[in-house]
């Protein structure tokens, strides 16, 4: 592998980003040459915002990353990390629960394709109770999202929600 770039991939919805994805995303890009950020739709987590408004805001938050990349995909996540010559999918863990899905998850995408590692990251201690749908949650019942997700987001969502 000399002379060939690591590159790794961290998928998700991203709806919205949180500090707890900017927490993986940041340590993660020490892991390898290029991070590839994989944007999805996912229907059954009701999204918020649209892929391409979701791809706007990740970039705009690791505008300071040079070695990372945002794209849209659509597709088996073995695929896509194929696609993009990766050989590292990076997943970030909050709770045992996240745990036990990303297990089967990356025992599943092993049997897919088992040049691809996928490489396990906690969340900081104080980011691990942040999750999207969470924050979404508690914004729509008029809370405070600030502590959560970067302060454009925290503006995007209370745009989204109608509120100033």
């Amino acid at each position: 592998m000399a002379g060939r770039d690591r590159i790794g991939v961290y998928p998700g919805t991203f709806d919205p980003i949180t500090l707890g994805h900017l927490d993986i995303i940041r340590r993660g890009a020490h892991l390898v040459d290029r991070l590839v950020i994989g944007v999805t739709n996912n229907p059954a987590k009701s999204p918020m915002f649209t892929v391409a408004e979701r791809i706007a805001m990740v970039e705009r938050e690791i505008a300071d990353l040079p070695s990372v990349s945002v794209v849209e995909f659509d597709s088996l996540l073995m695929d896509f990390a194929e696609r993009e010559g990766a050989t590292l999918i990076l997943r970030g863990l909050r709770a045992v629960a996240d745990f036990e899905y990303e297990y089967q998850m990356a025992g599943m995408n092993q049997q897919l394709n088992d040049r691809i590692e996928t490489v396990f990251l906690m969340a900081d201690v104080c980011l691990q109770p942040i999750a999207s749908r969470l924050v979404k949650e508690i914004a729509r019942y008029g809370g405070k999202i600030d502590k959560f997700v970067p302060a454009a987001v925290a503006a995007d969502v209370a745009e989204r929600l109608g509120r100033k």
